[in-house]
């Protein structure tokens, strides 16, 4: 039997003050207030640029027990090096920090741009750099250069634990059979990802998880899920979890707040099994999303 965690993609948005976070809440306050409302949260400053190995630490230490972050590897990876010769941006960001997440380190996403298509040797040659567990992890990252100073490297594992990898995709020559072939050789989860159209939405068992970011249903980014279209994902996750599936859900449609609301609906629909933590705290009743406003964060 899987386990299922939904949480949501970054957590730093200024429109959710006084929405989904109380009025008053500390910034600082706002990843443990979440924490203890859902079972996972994906990291997404990590694509922009690299953290510090304080920063992961921080993190971990603020939220509690069970909990497990998703961490989005580095947009000069996957978005300006397009994988090739990444063998020393790999060891800097894997010497960023994300290590010292411990034991509530979750997958490692890796997410292409539209303009990227299926090449089998470019991501064979890119599966085969990528480390299969947290010790092999701290290995790669000792090969890190001055970009990550030798005083702020994190190059040692403070766990033993495998390491998964998921892939989201947006150019449509990913649908073919080889594709998944590829992904499935490696153990490359193929991200389930909902774009409201905007980029191929392939549902293929690549790994033993499985890996959702839903980005909005009916528009990008903004755009809420109705509650029966949640009762749909949460039986998509309950039967891929009763197949022995662990499930990671994630959604990235903030523009208008609804980000936090829906991961908290879907889990309340998908609660057998659940992951382990402590039970979802009471939040407050979420907000009727009258206009766009400012966010703090990005899309992706």
């Amino acid at each position: 039997m899987g386990v299922i965690r939904v949480g949501i993609s970054g957590w730093t948005y200024r429109s959710w003050r006084g929405d989904f976070y109380p009025a008053g809440l500390a910034q600082r306050l706002e990843l443990t207030y979440a924490a203890e409302r859902m079972s996972s949260v994906e990291i997404n400053g990590s694509f922009y640029s690299l953290q510090r190995p304080s920063s992961y630490e921080r993190w971990r230490d603020a939220t509690p027990p069970g909990f497990v972050f998703a961490v989005k590897g580095g947009r000069y990876i996957t978005h300006l090096k397009r994988l090739s010769g990444v063998e020393t941006p790999l060891a800097n960001f894997f010497a960023s920090g994300p290590l010292m997440l411990g034991e509530k380190l979750g997958p490692i996403l890796w997410q292409l741009p539209a303009t990227v298509a299926f090449d089998a040797p470019l991501l064979e040659g890119f599966f085969d750099l990528l480390p299969r567990s947290t010790v092999a992890a701290a290995a790669v990252a000792s090969h890190h250069d001055d970009k990550v100073p030798e005083g702020r490297a994190s190059t040692t594992a403070p766990t033993d634990q495998p390491l998964r990898h998921a892939l989201e995709v947006r150019h449509d020559s990913f649908r073919e059979e080889k594709a998944a072939q590829l992904l499935h050789r490696h153990d490359i989860s193929l991200v389930l990802a909902d774009s409201a159209g905007r980029w191929p939405m392939i549902e293929r068992r690549t790994s033993d998880f499985t890996y959702v970011r839903l980005h909005g249903h009916t528009k990008l980014y903004t755009s809420g899920y109705a509650p029966a279209n949640l009762d749909r994902w949460a039986e998509r996750c309950l039967a891929w979890a009763d197949e022995g599936q662990d499930v990671y859900v994630y959604f990235d449609n903030d523009v208008l707040g609804h980000a936090p609301h829906d991961a908290l609906a879907l889990e309340s629909r998908a609660t057998s099994p659940r992951a382990p933590g402590p039970s979802p705290a009471p939040g407050p009743s979420p907000a009727t999303p009258s206009m766009a406003r400012r966010r703090v964060g990005h899309h992706g």
